[in-house]
């Protein structure tokens, strides 16, 4: 997974905007769909058809994982834009959750230098 395109702040305060900021975004915009959309060139079986010369028809399908299997769906032509759109959504909020997570551990890390840092203060 890729880290925060910028570096992490050191400061709480930053932290905490950097998180809020990117709570904001974590609403999906659409269907998300913890999957990959793959593309596959197969014969029909039919000895006739021009699959069996080696021009195979194209095929779109999806895969996820239960557990450990690999599962696998048909997509039809007119919903392979949508469900990239989909699958795009997911990437994209668990690419978001990576970072928060990445922020939290910041905040918590950052708490006791902090802390000591406002006590000397008082």
């Amino acid at each position: 997974m890729k880290t925060i395109s910028r570096k992490i702040p050191k400061h709480p305060t930053l932290i905490r905007r950097f998180l809020q900021a990117r709570q904001k975004e974590l609403q999906a915009q659409c269907p998300v769909l913890a999957a990959s959309l793959v593309t596959i060139r197969r014969t029909c079986g039919n000895p006739n058809c021009r699959c069996a010369h080696g021009h195979k028809h194209l095929g779109h399908y999806l895969t996820w994982k239960v557990k450990t299997k690999t599962h696998t769906a048909y997509v039809p032509v007119d919903l392979v834009p949508q469900v990239k759109l989909w699958t795009q959504e997911h990437r994209r909020l668990k690419h978001l959750v990576h970072q928060i997570t990445q922020l939290s551990l910041a905040l918590i890390q950052t708490h006791v230098t902090a802390k000591r840092r406002t006590r000397g203060r008082s």
